[in-house]
């Protein structure tokens, strides 16, 4: 992903990345069998980036609008903690979250795809819209991912940060070892 100097600096001071989901940690589809059960398909790469920041002292969470046992599953496995379901107001959610981490709204990062996200979106240090997402998500985001979302989008934020913040290179010499 090829950004401006300004979202790399912005990239700099991120503490706490914030992902939707319906759309950015999948790609959008939700399926539903005959017995009314809901799935959803998650990226391994987004998983493996997100264990990075973790691994790296950068909270992650995820805000969304729809409430998923797949997704409960999906955070407890990659031991995100901060986990928001069922948001009708998702910037409500963002203020608490930065009041509980005792973090200021330039300290954090918030993926979306869809005019839902624009609340955080237009408040946080860094917004991104994925490849996917609606036109005027783009317009109002800080920079666009390359990939999709479900395909690898939350894998380039993680990067990015890590990368900024000058943890990339060391997160790749480990995994060289």
């Amino acid at each position: 992903m090829k950004l401006p100097e300004t979202v790399f600096n912005r990239a700099k001071a991120i503490r706490l990345a914030l992902f939707d989901v319906d759309g950015v940690l999948t790609d959008g589809n939700i399926y539903i069998d005959n017995h009314g059960t809901e799935m959803k398909a998650f990226n391994t790469h987004d998983g493996h980036g997100i264990r990075l920041l973790l691994h790296y002292g950068i909270e992650v969470g995820v805000i969304t609008g729809r409430a998923s046992k797949a997704l409960e599953y999906r955070m407890q496995d990659l031991q995100v903690r901060h986990v928001y379901q069922s948001c009708k107001d998702k910037f409500l959610a963002f203020q608490n979250l930065l009041s509980k981490l005792n973090l200021e709204e330039h300290q954090a990062a918030f993926v979306g795809d869809d005019i839902f996200d624009l609340q955080v979106m237009s408040r946080c240090g860094l917004a991104v819209a994925v490849a996917n997402a609606h036109t005027i998500v783009k317009q109002h985001a800080h920079c666009e991912t390359e990939n999709s979302g479900g395909h690898g989008a939350a894998r380039e934020v993680c990067e990015l940060l890590l990368d900024a913040q000058g943890l990339l290179d060391t997160a790749i010499s480990h995994n060289l070892r």
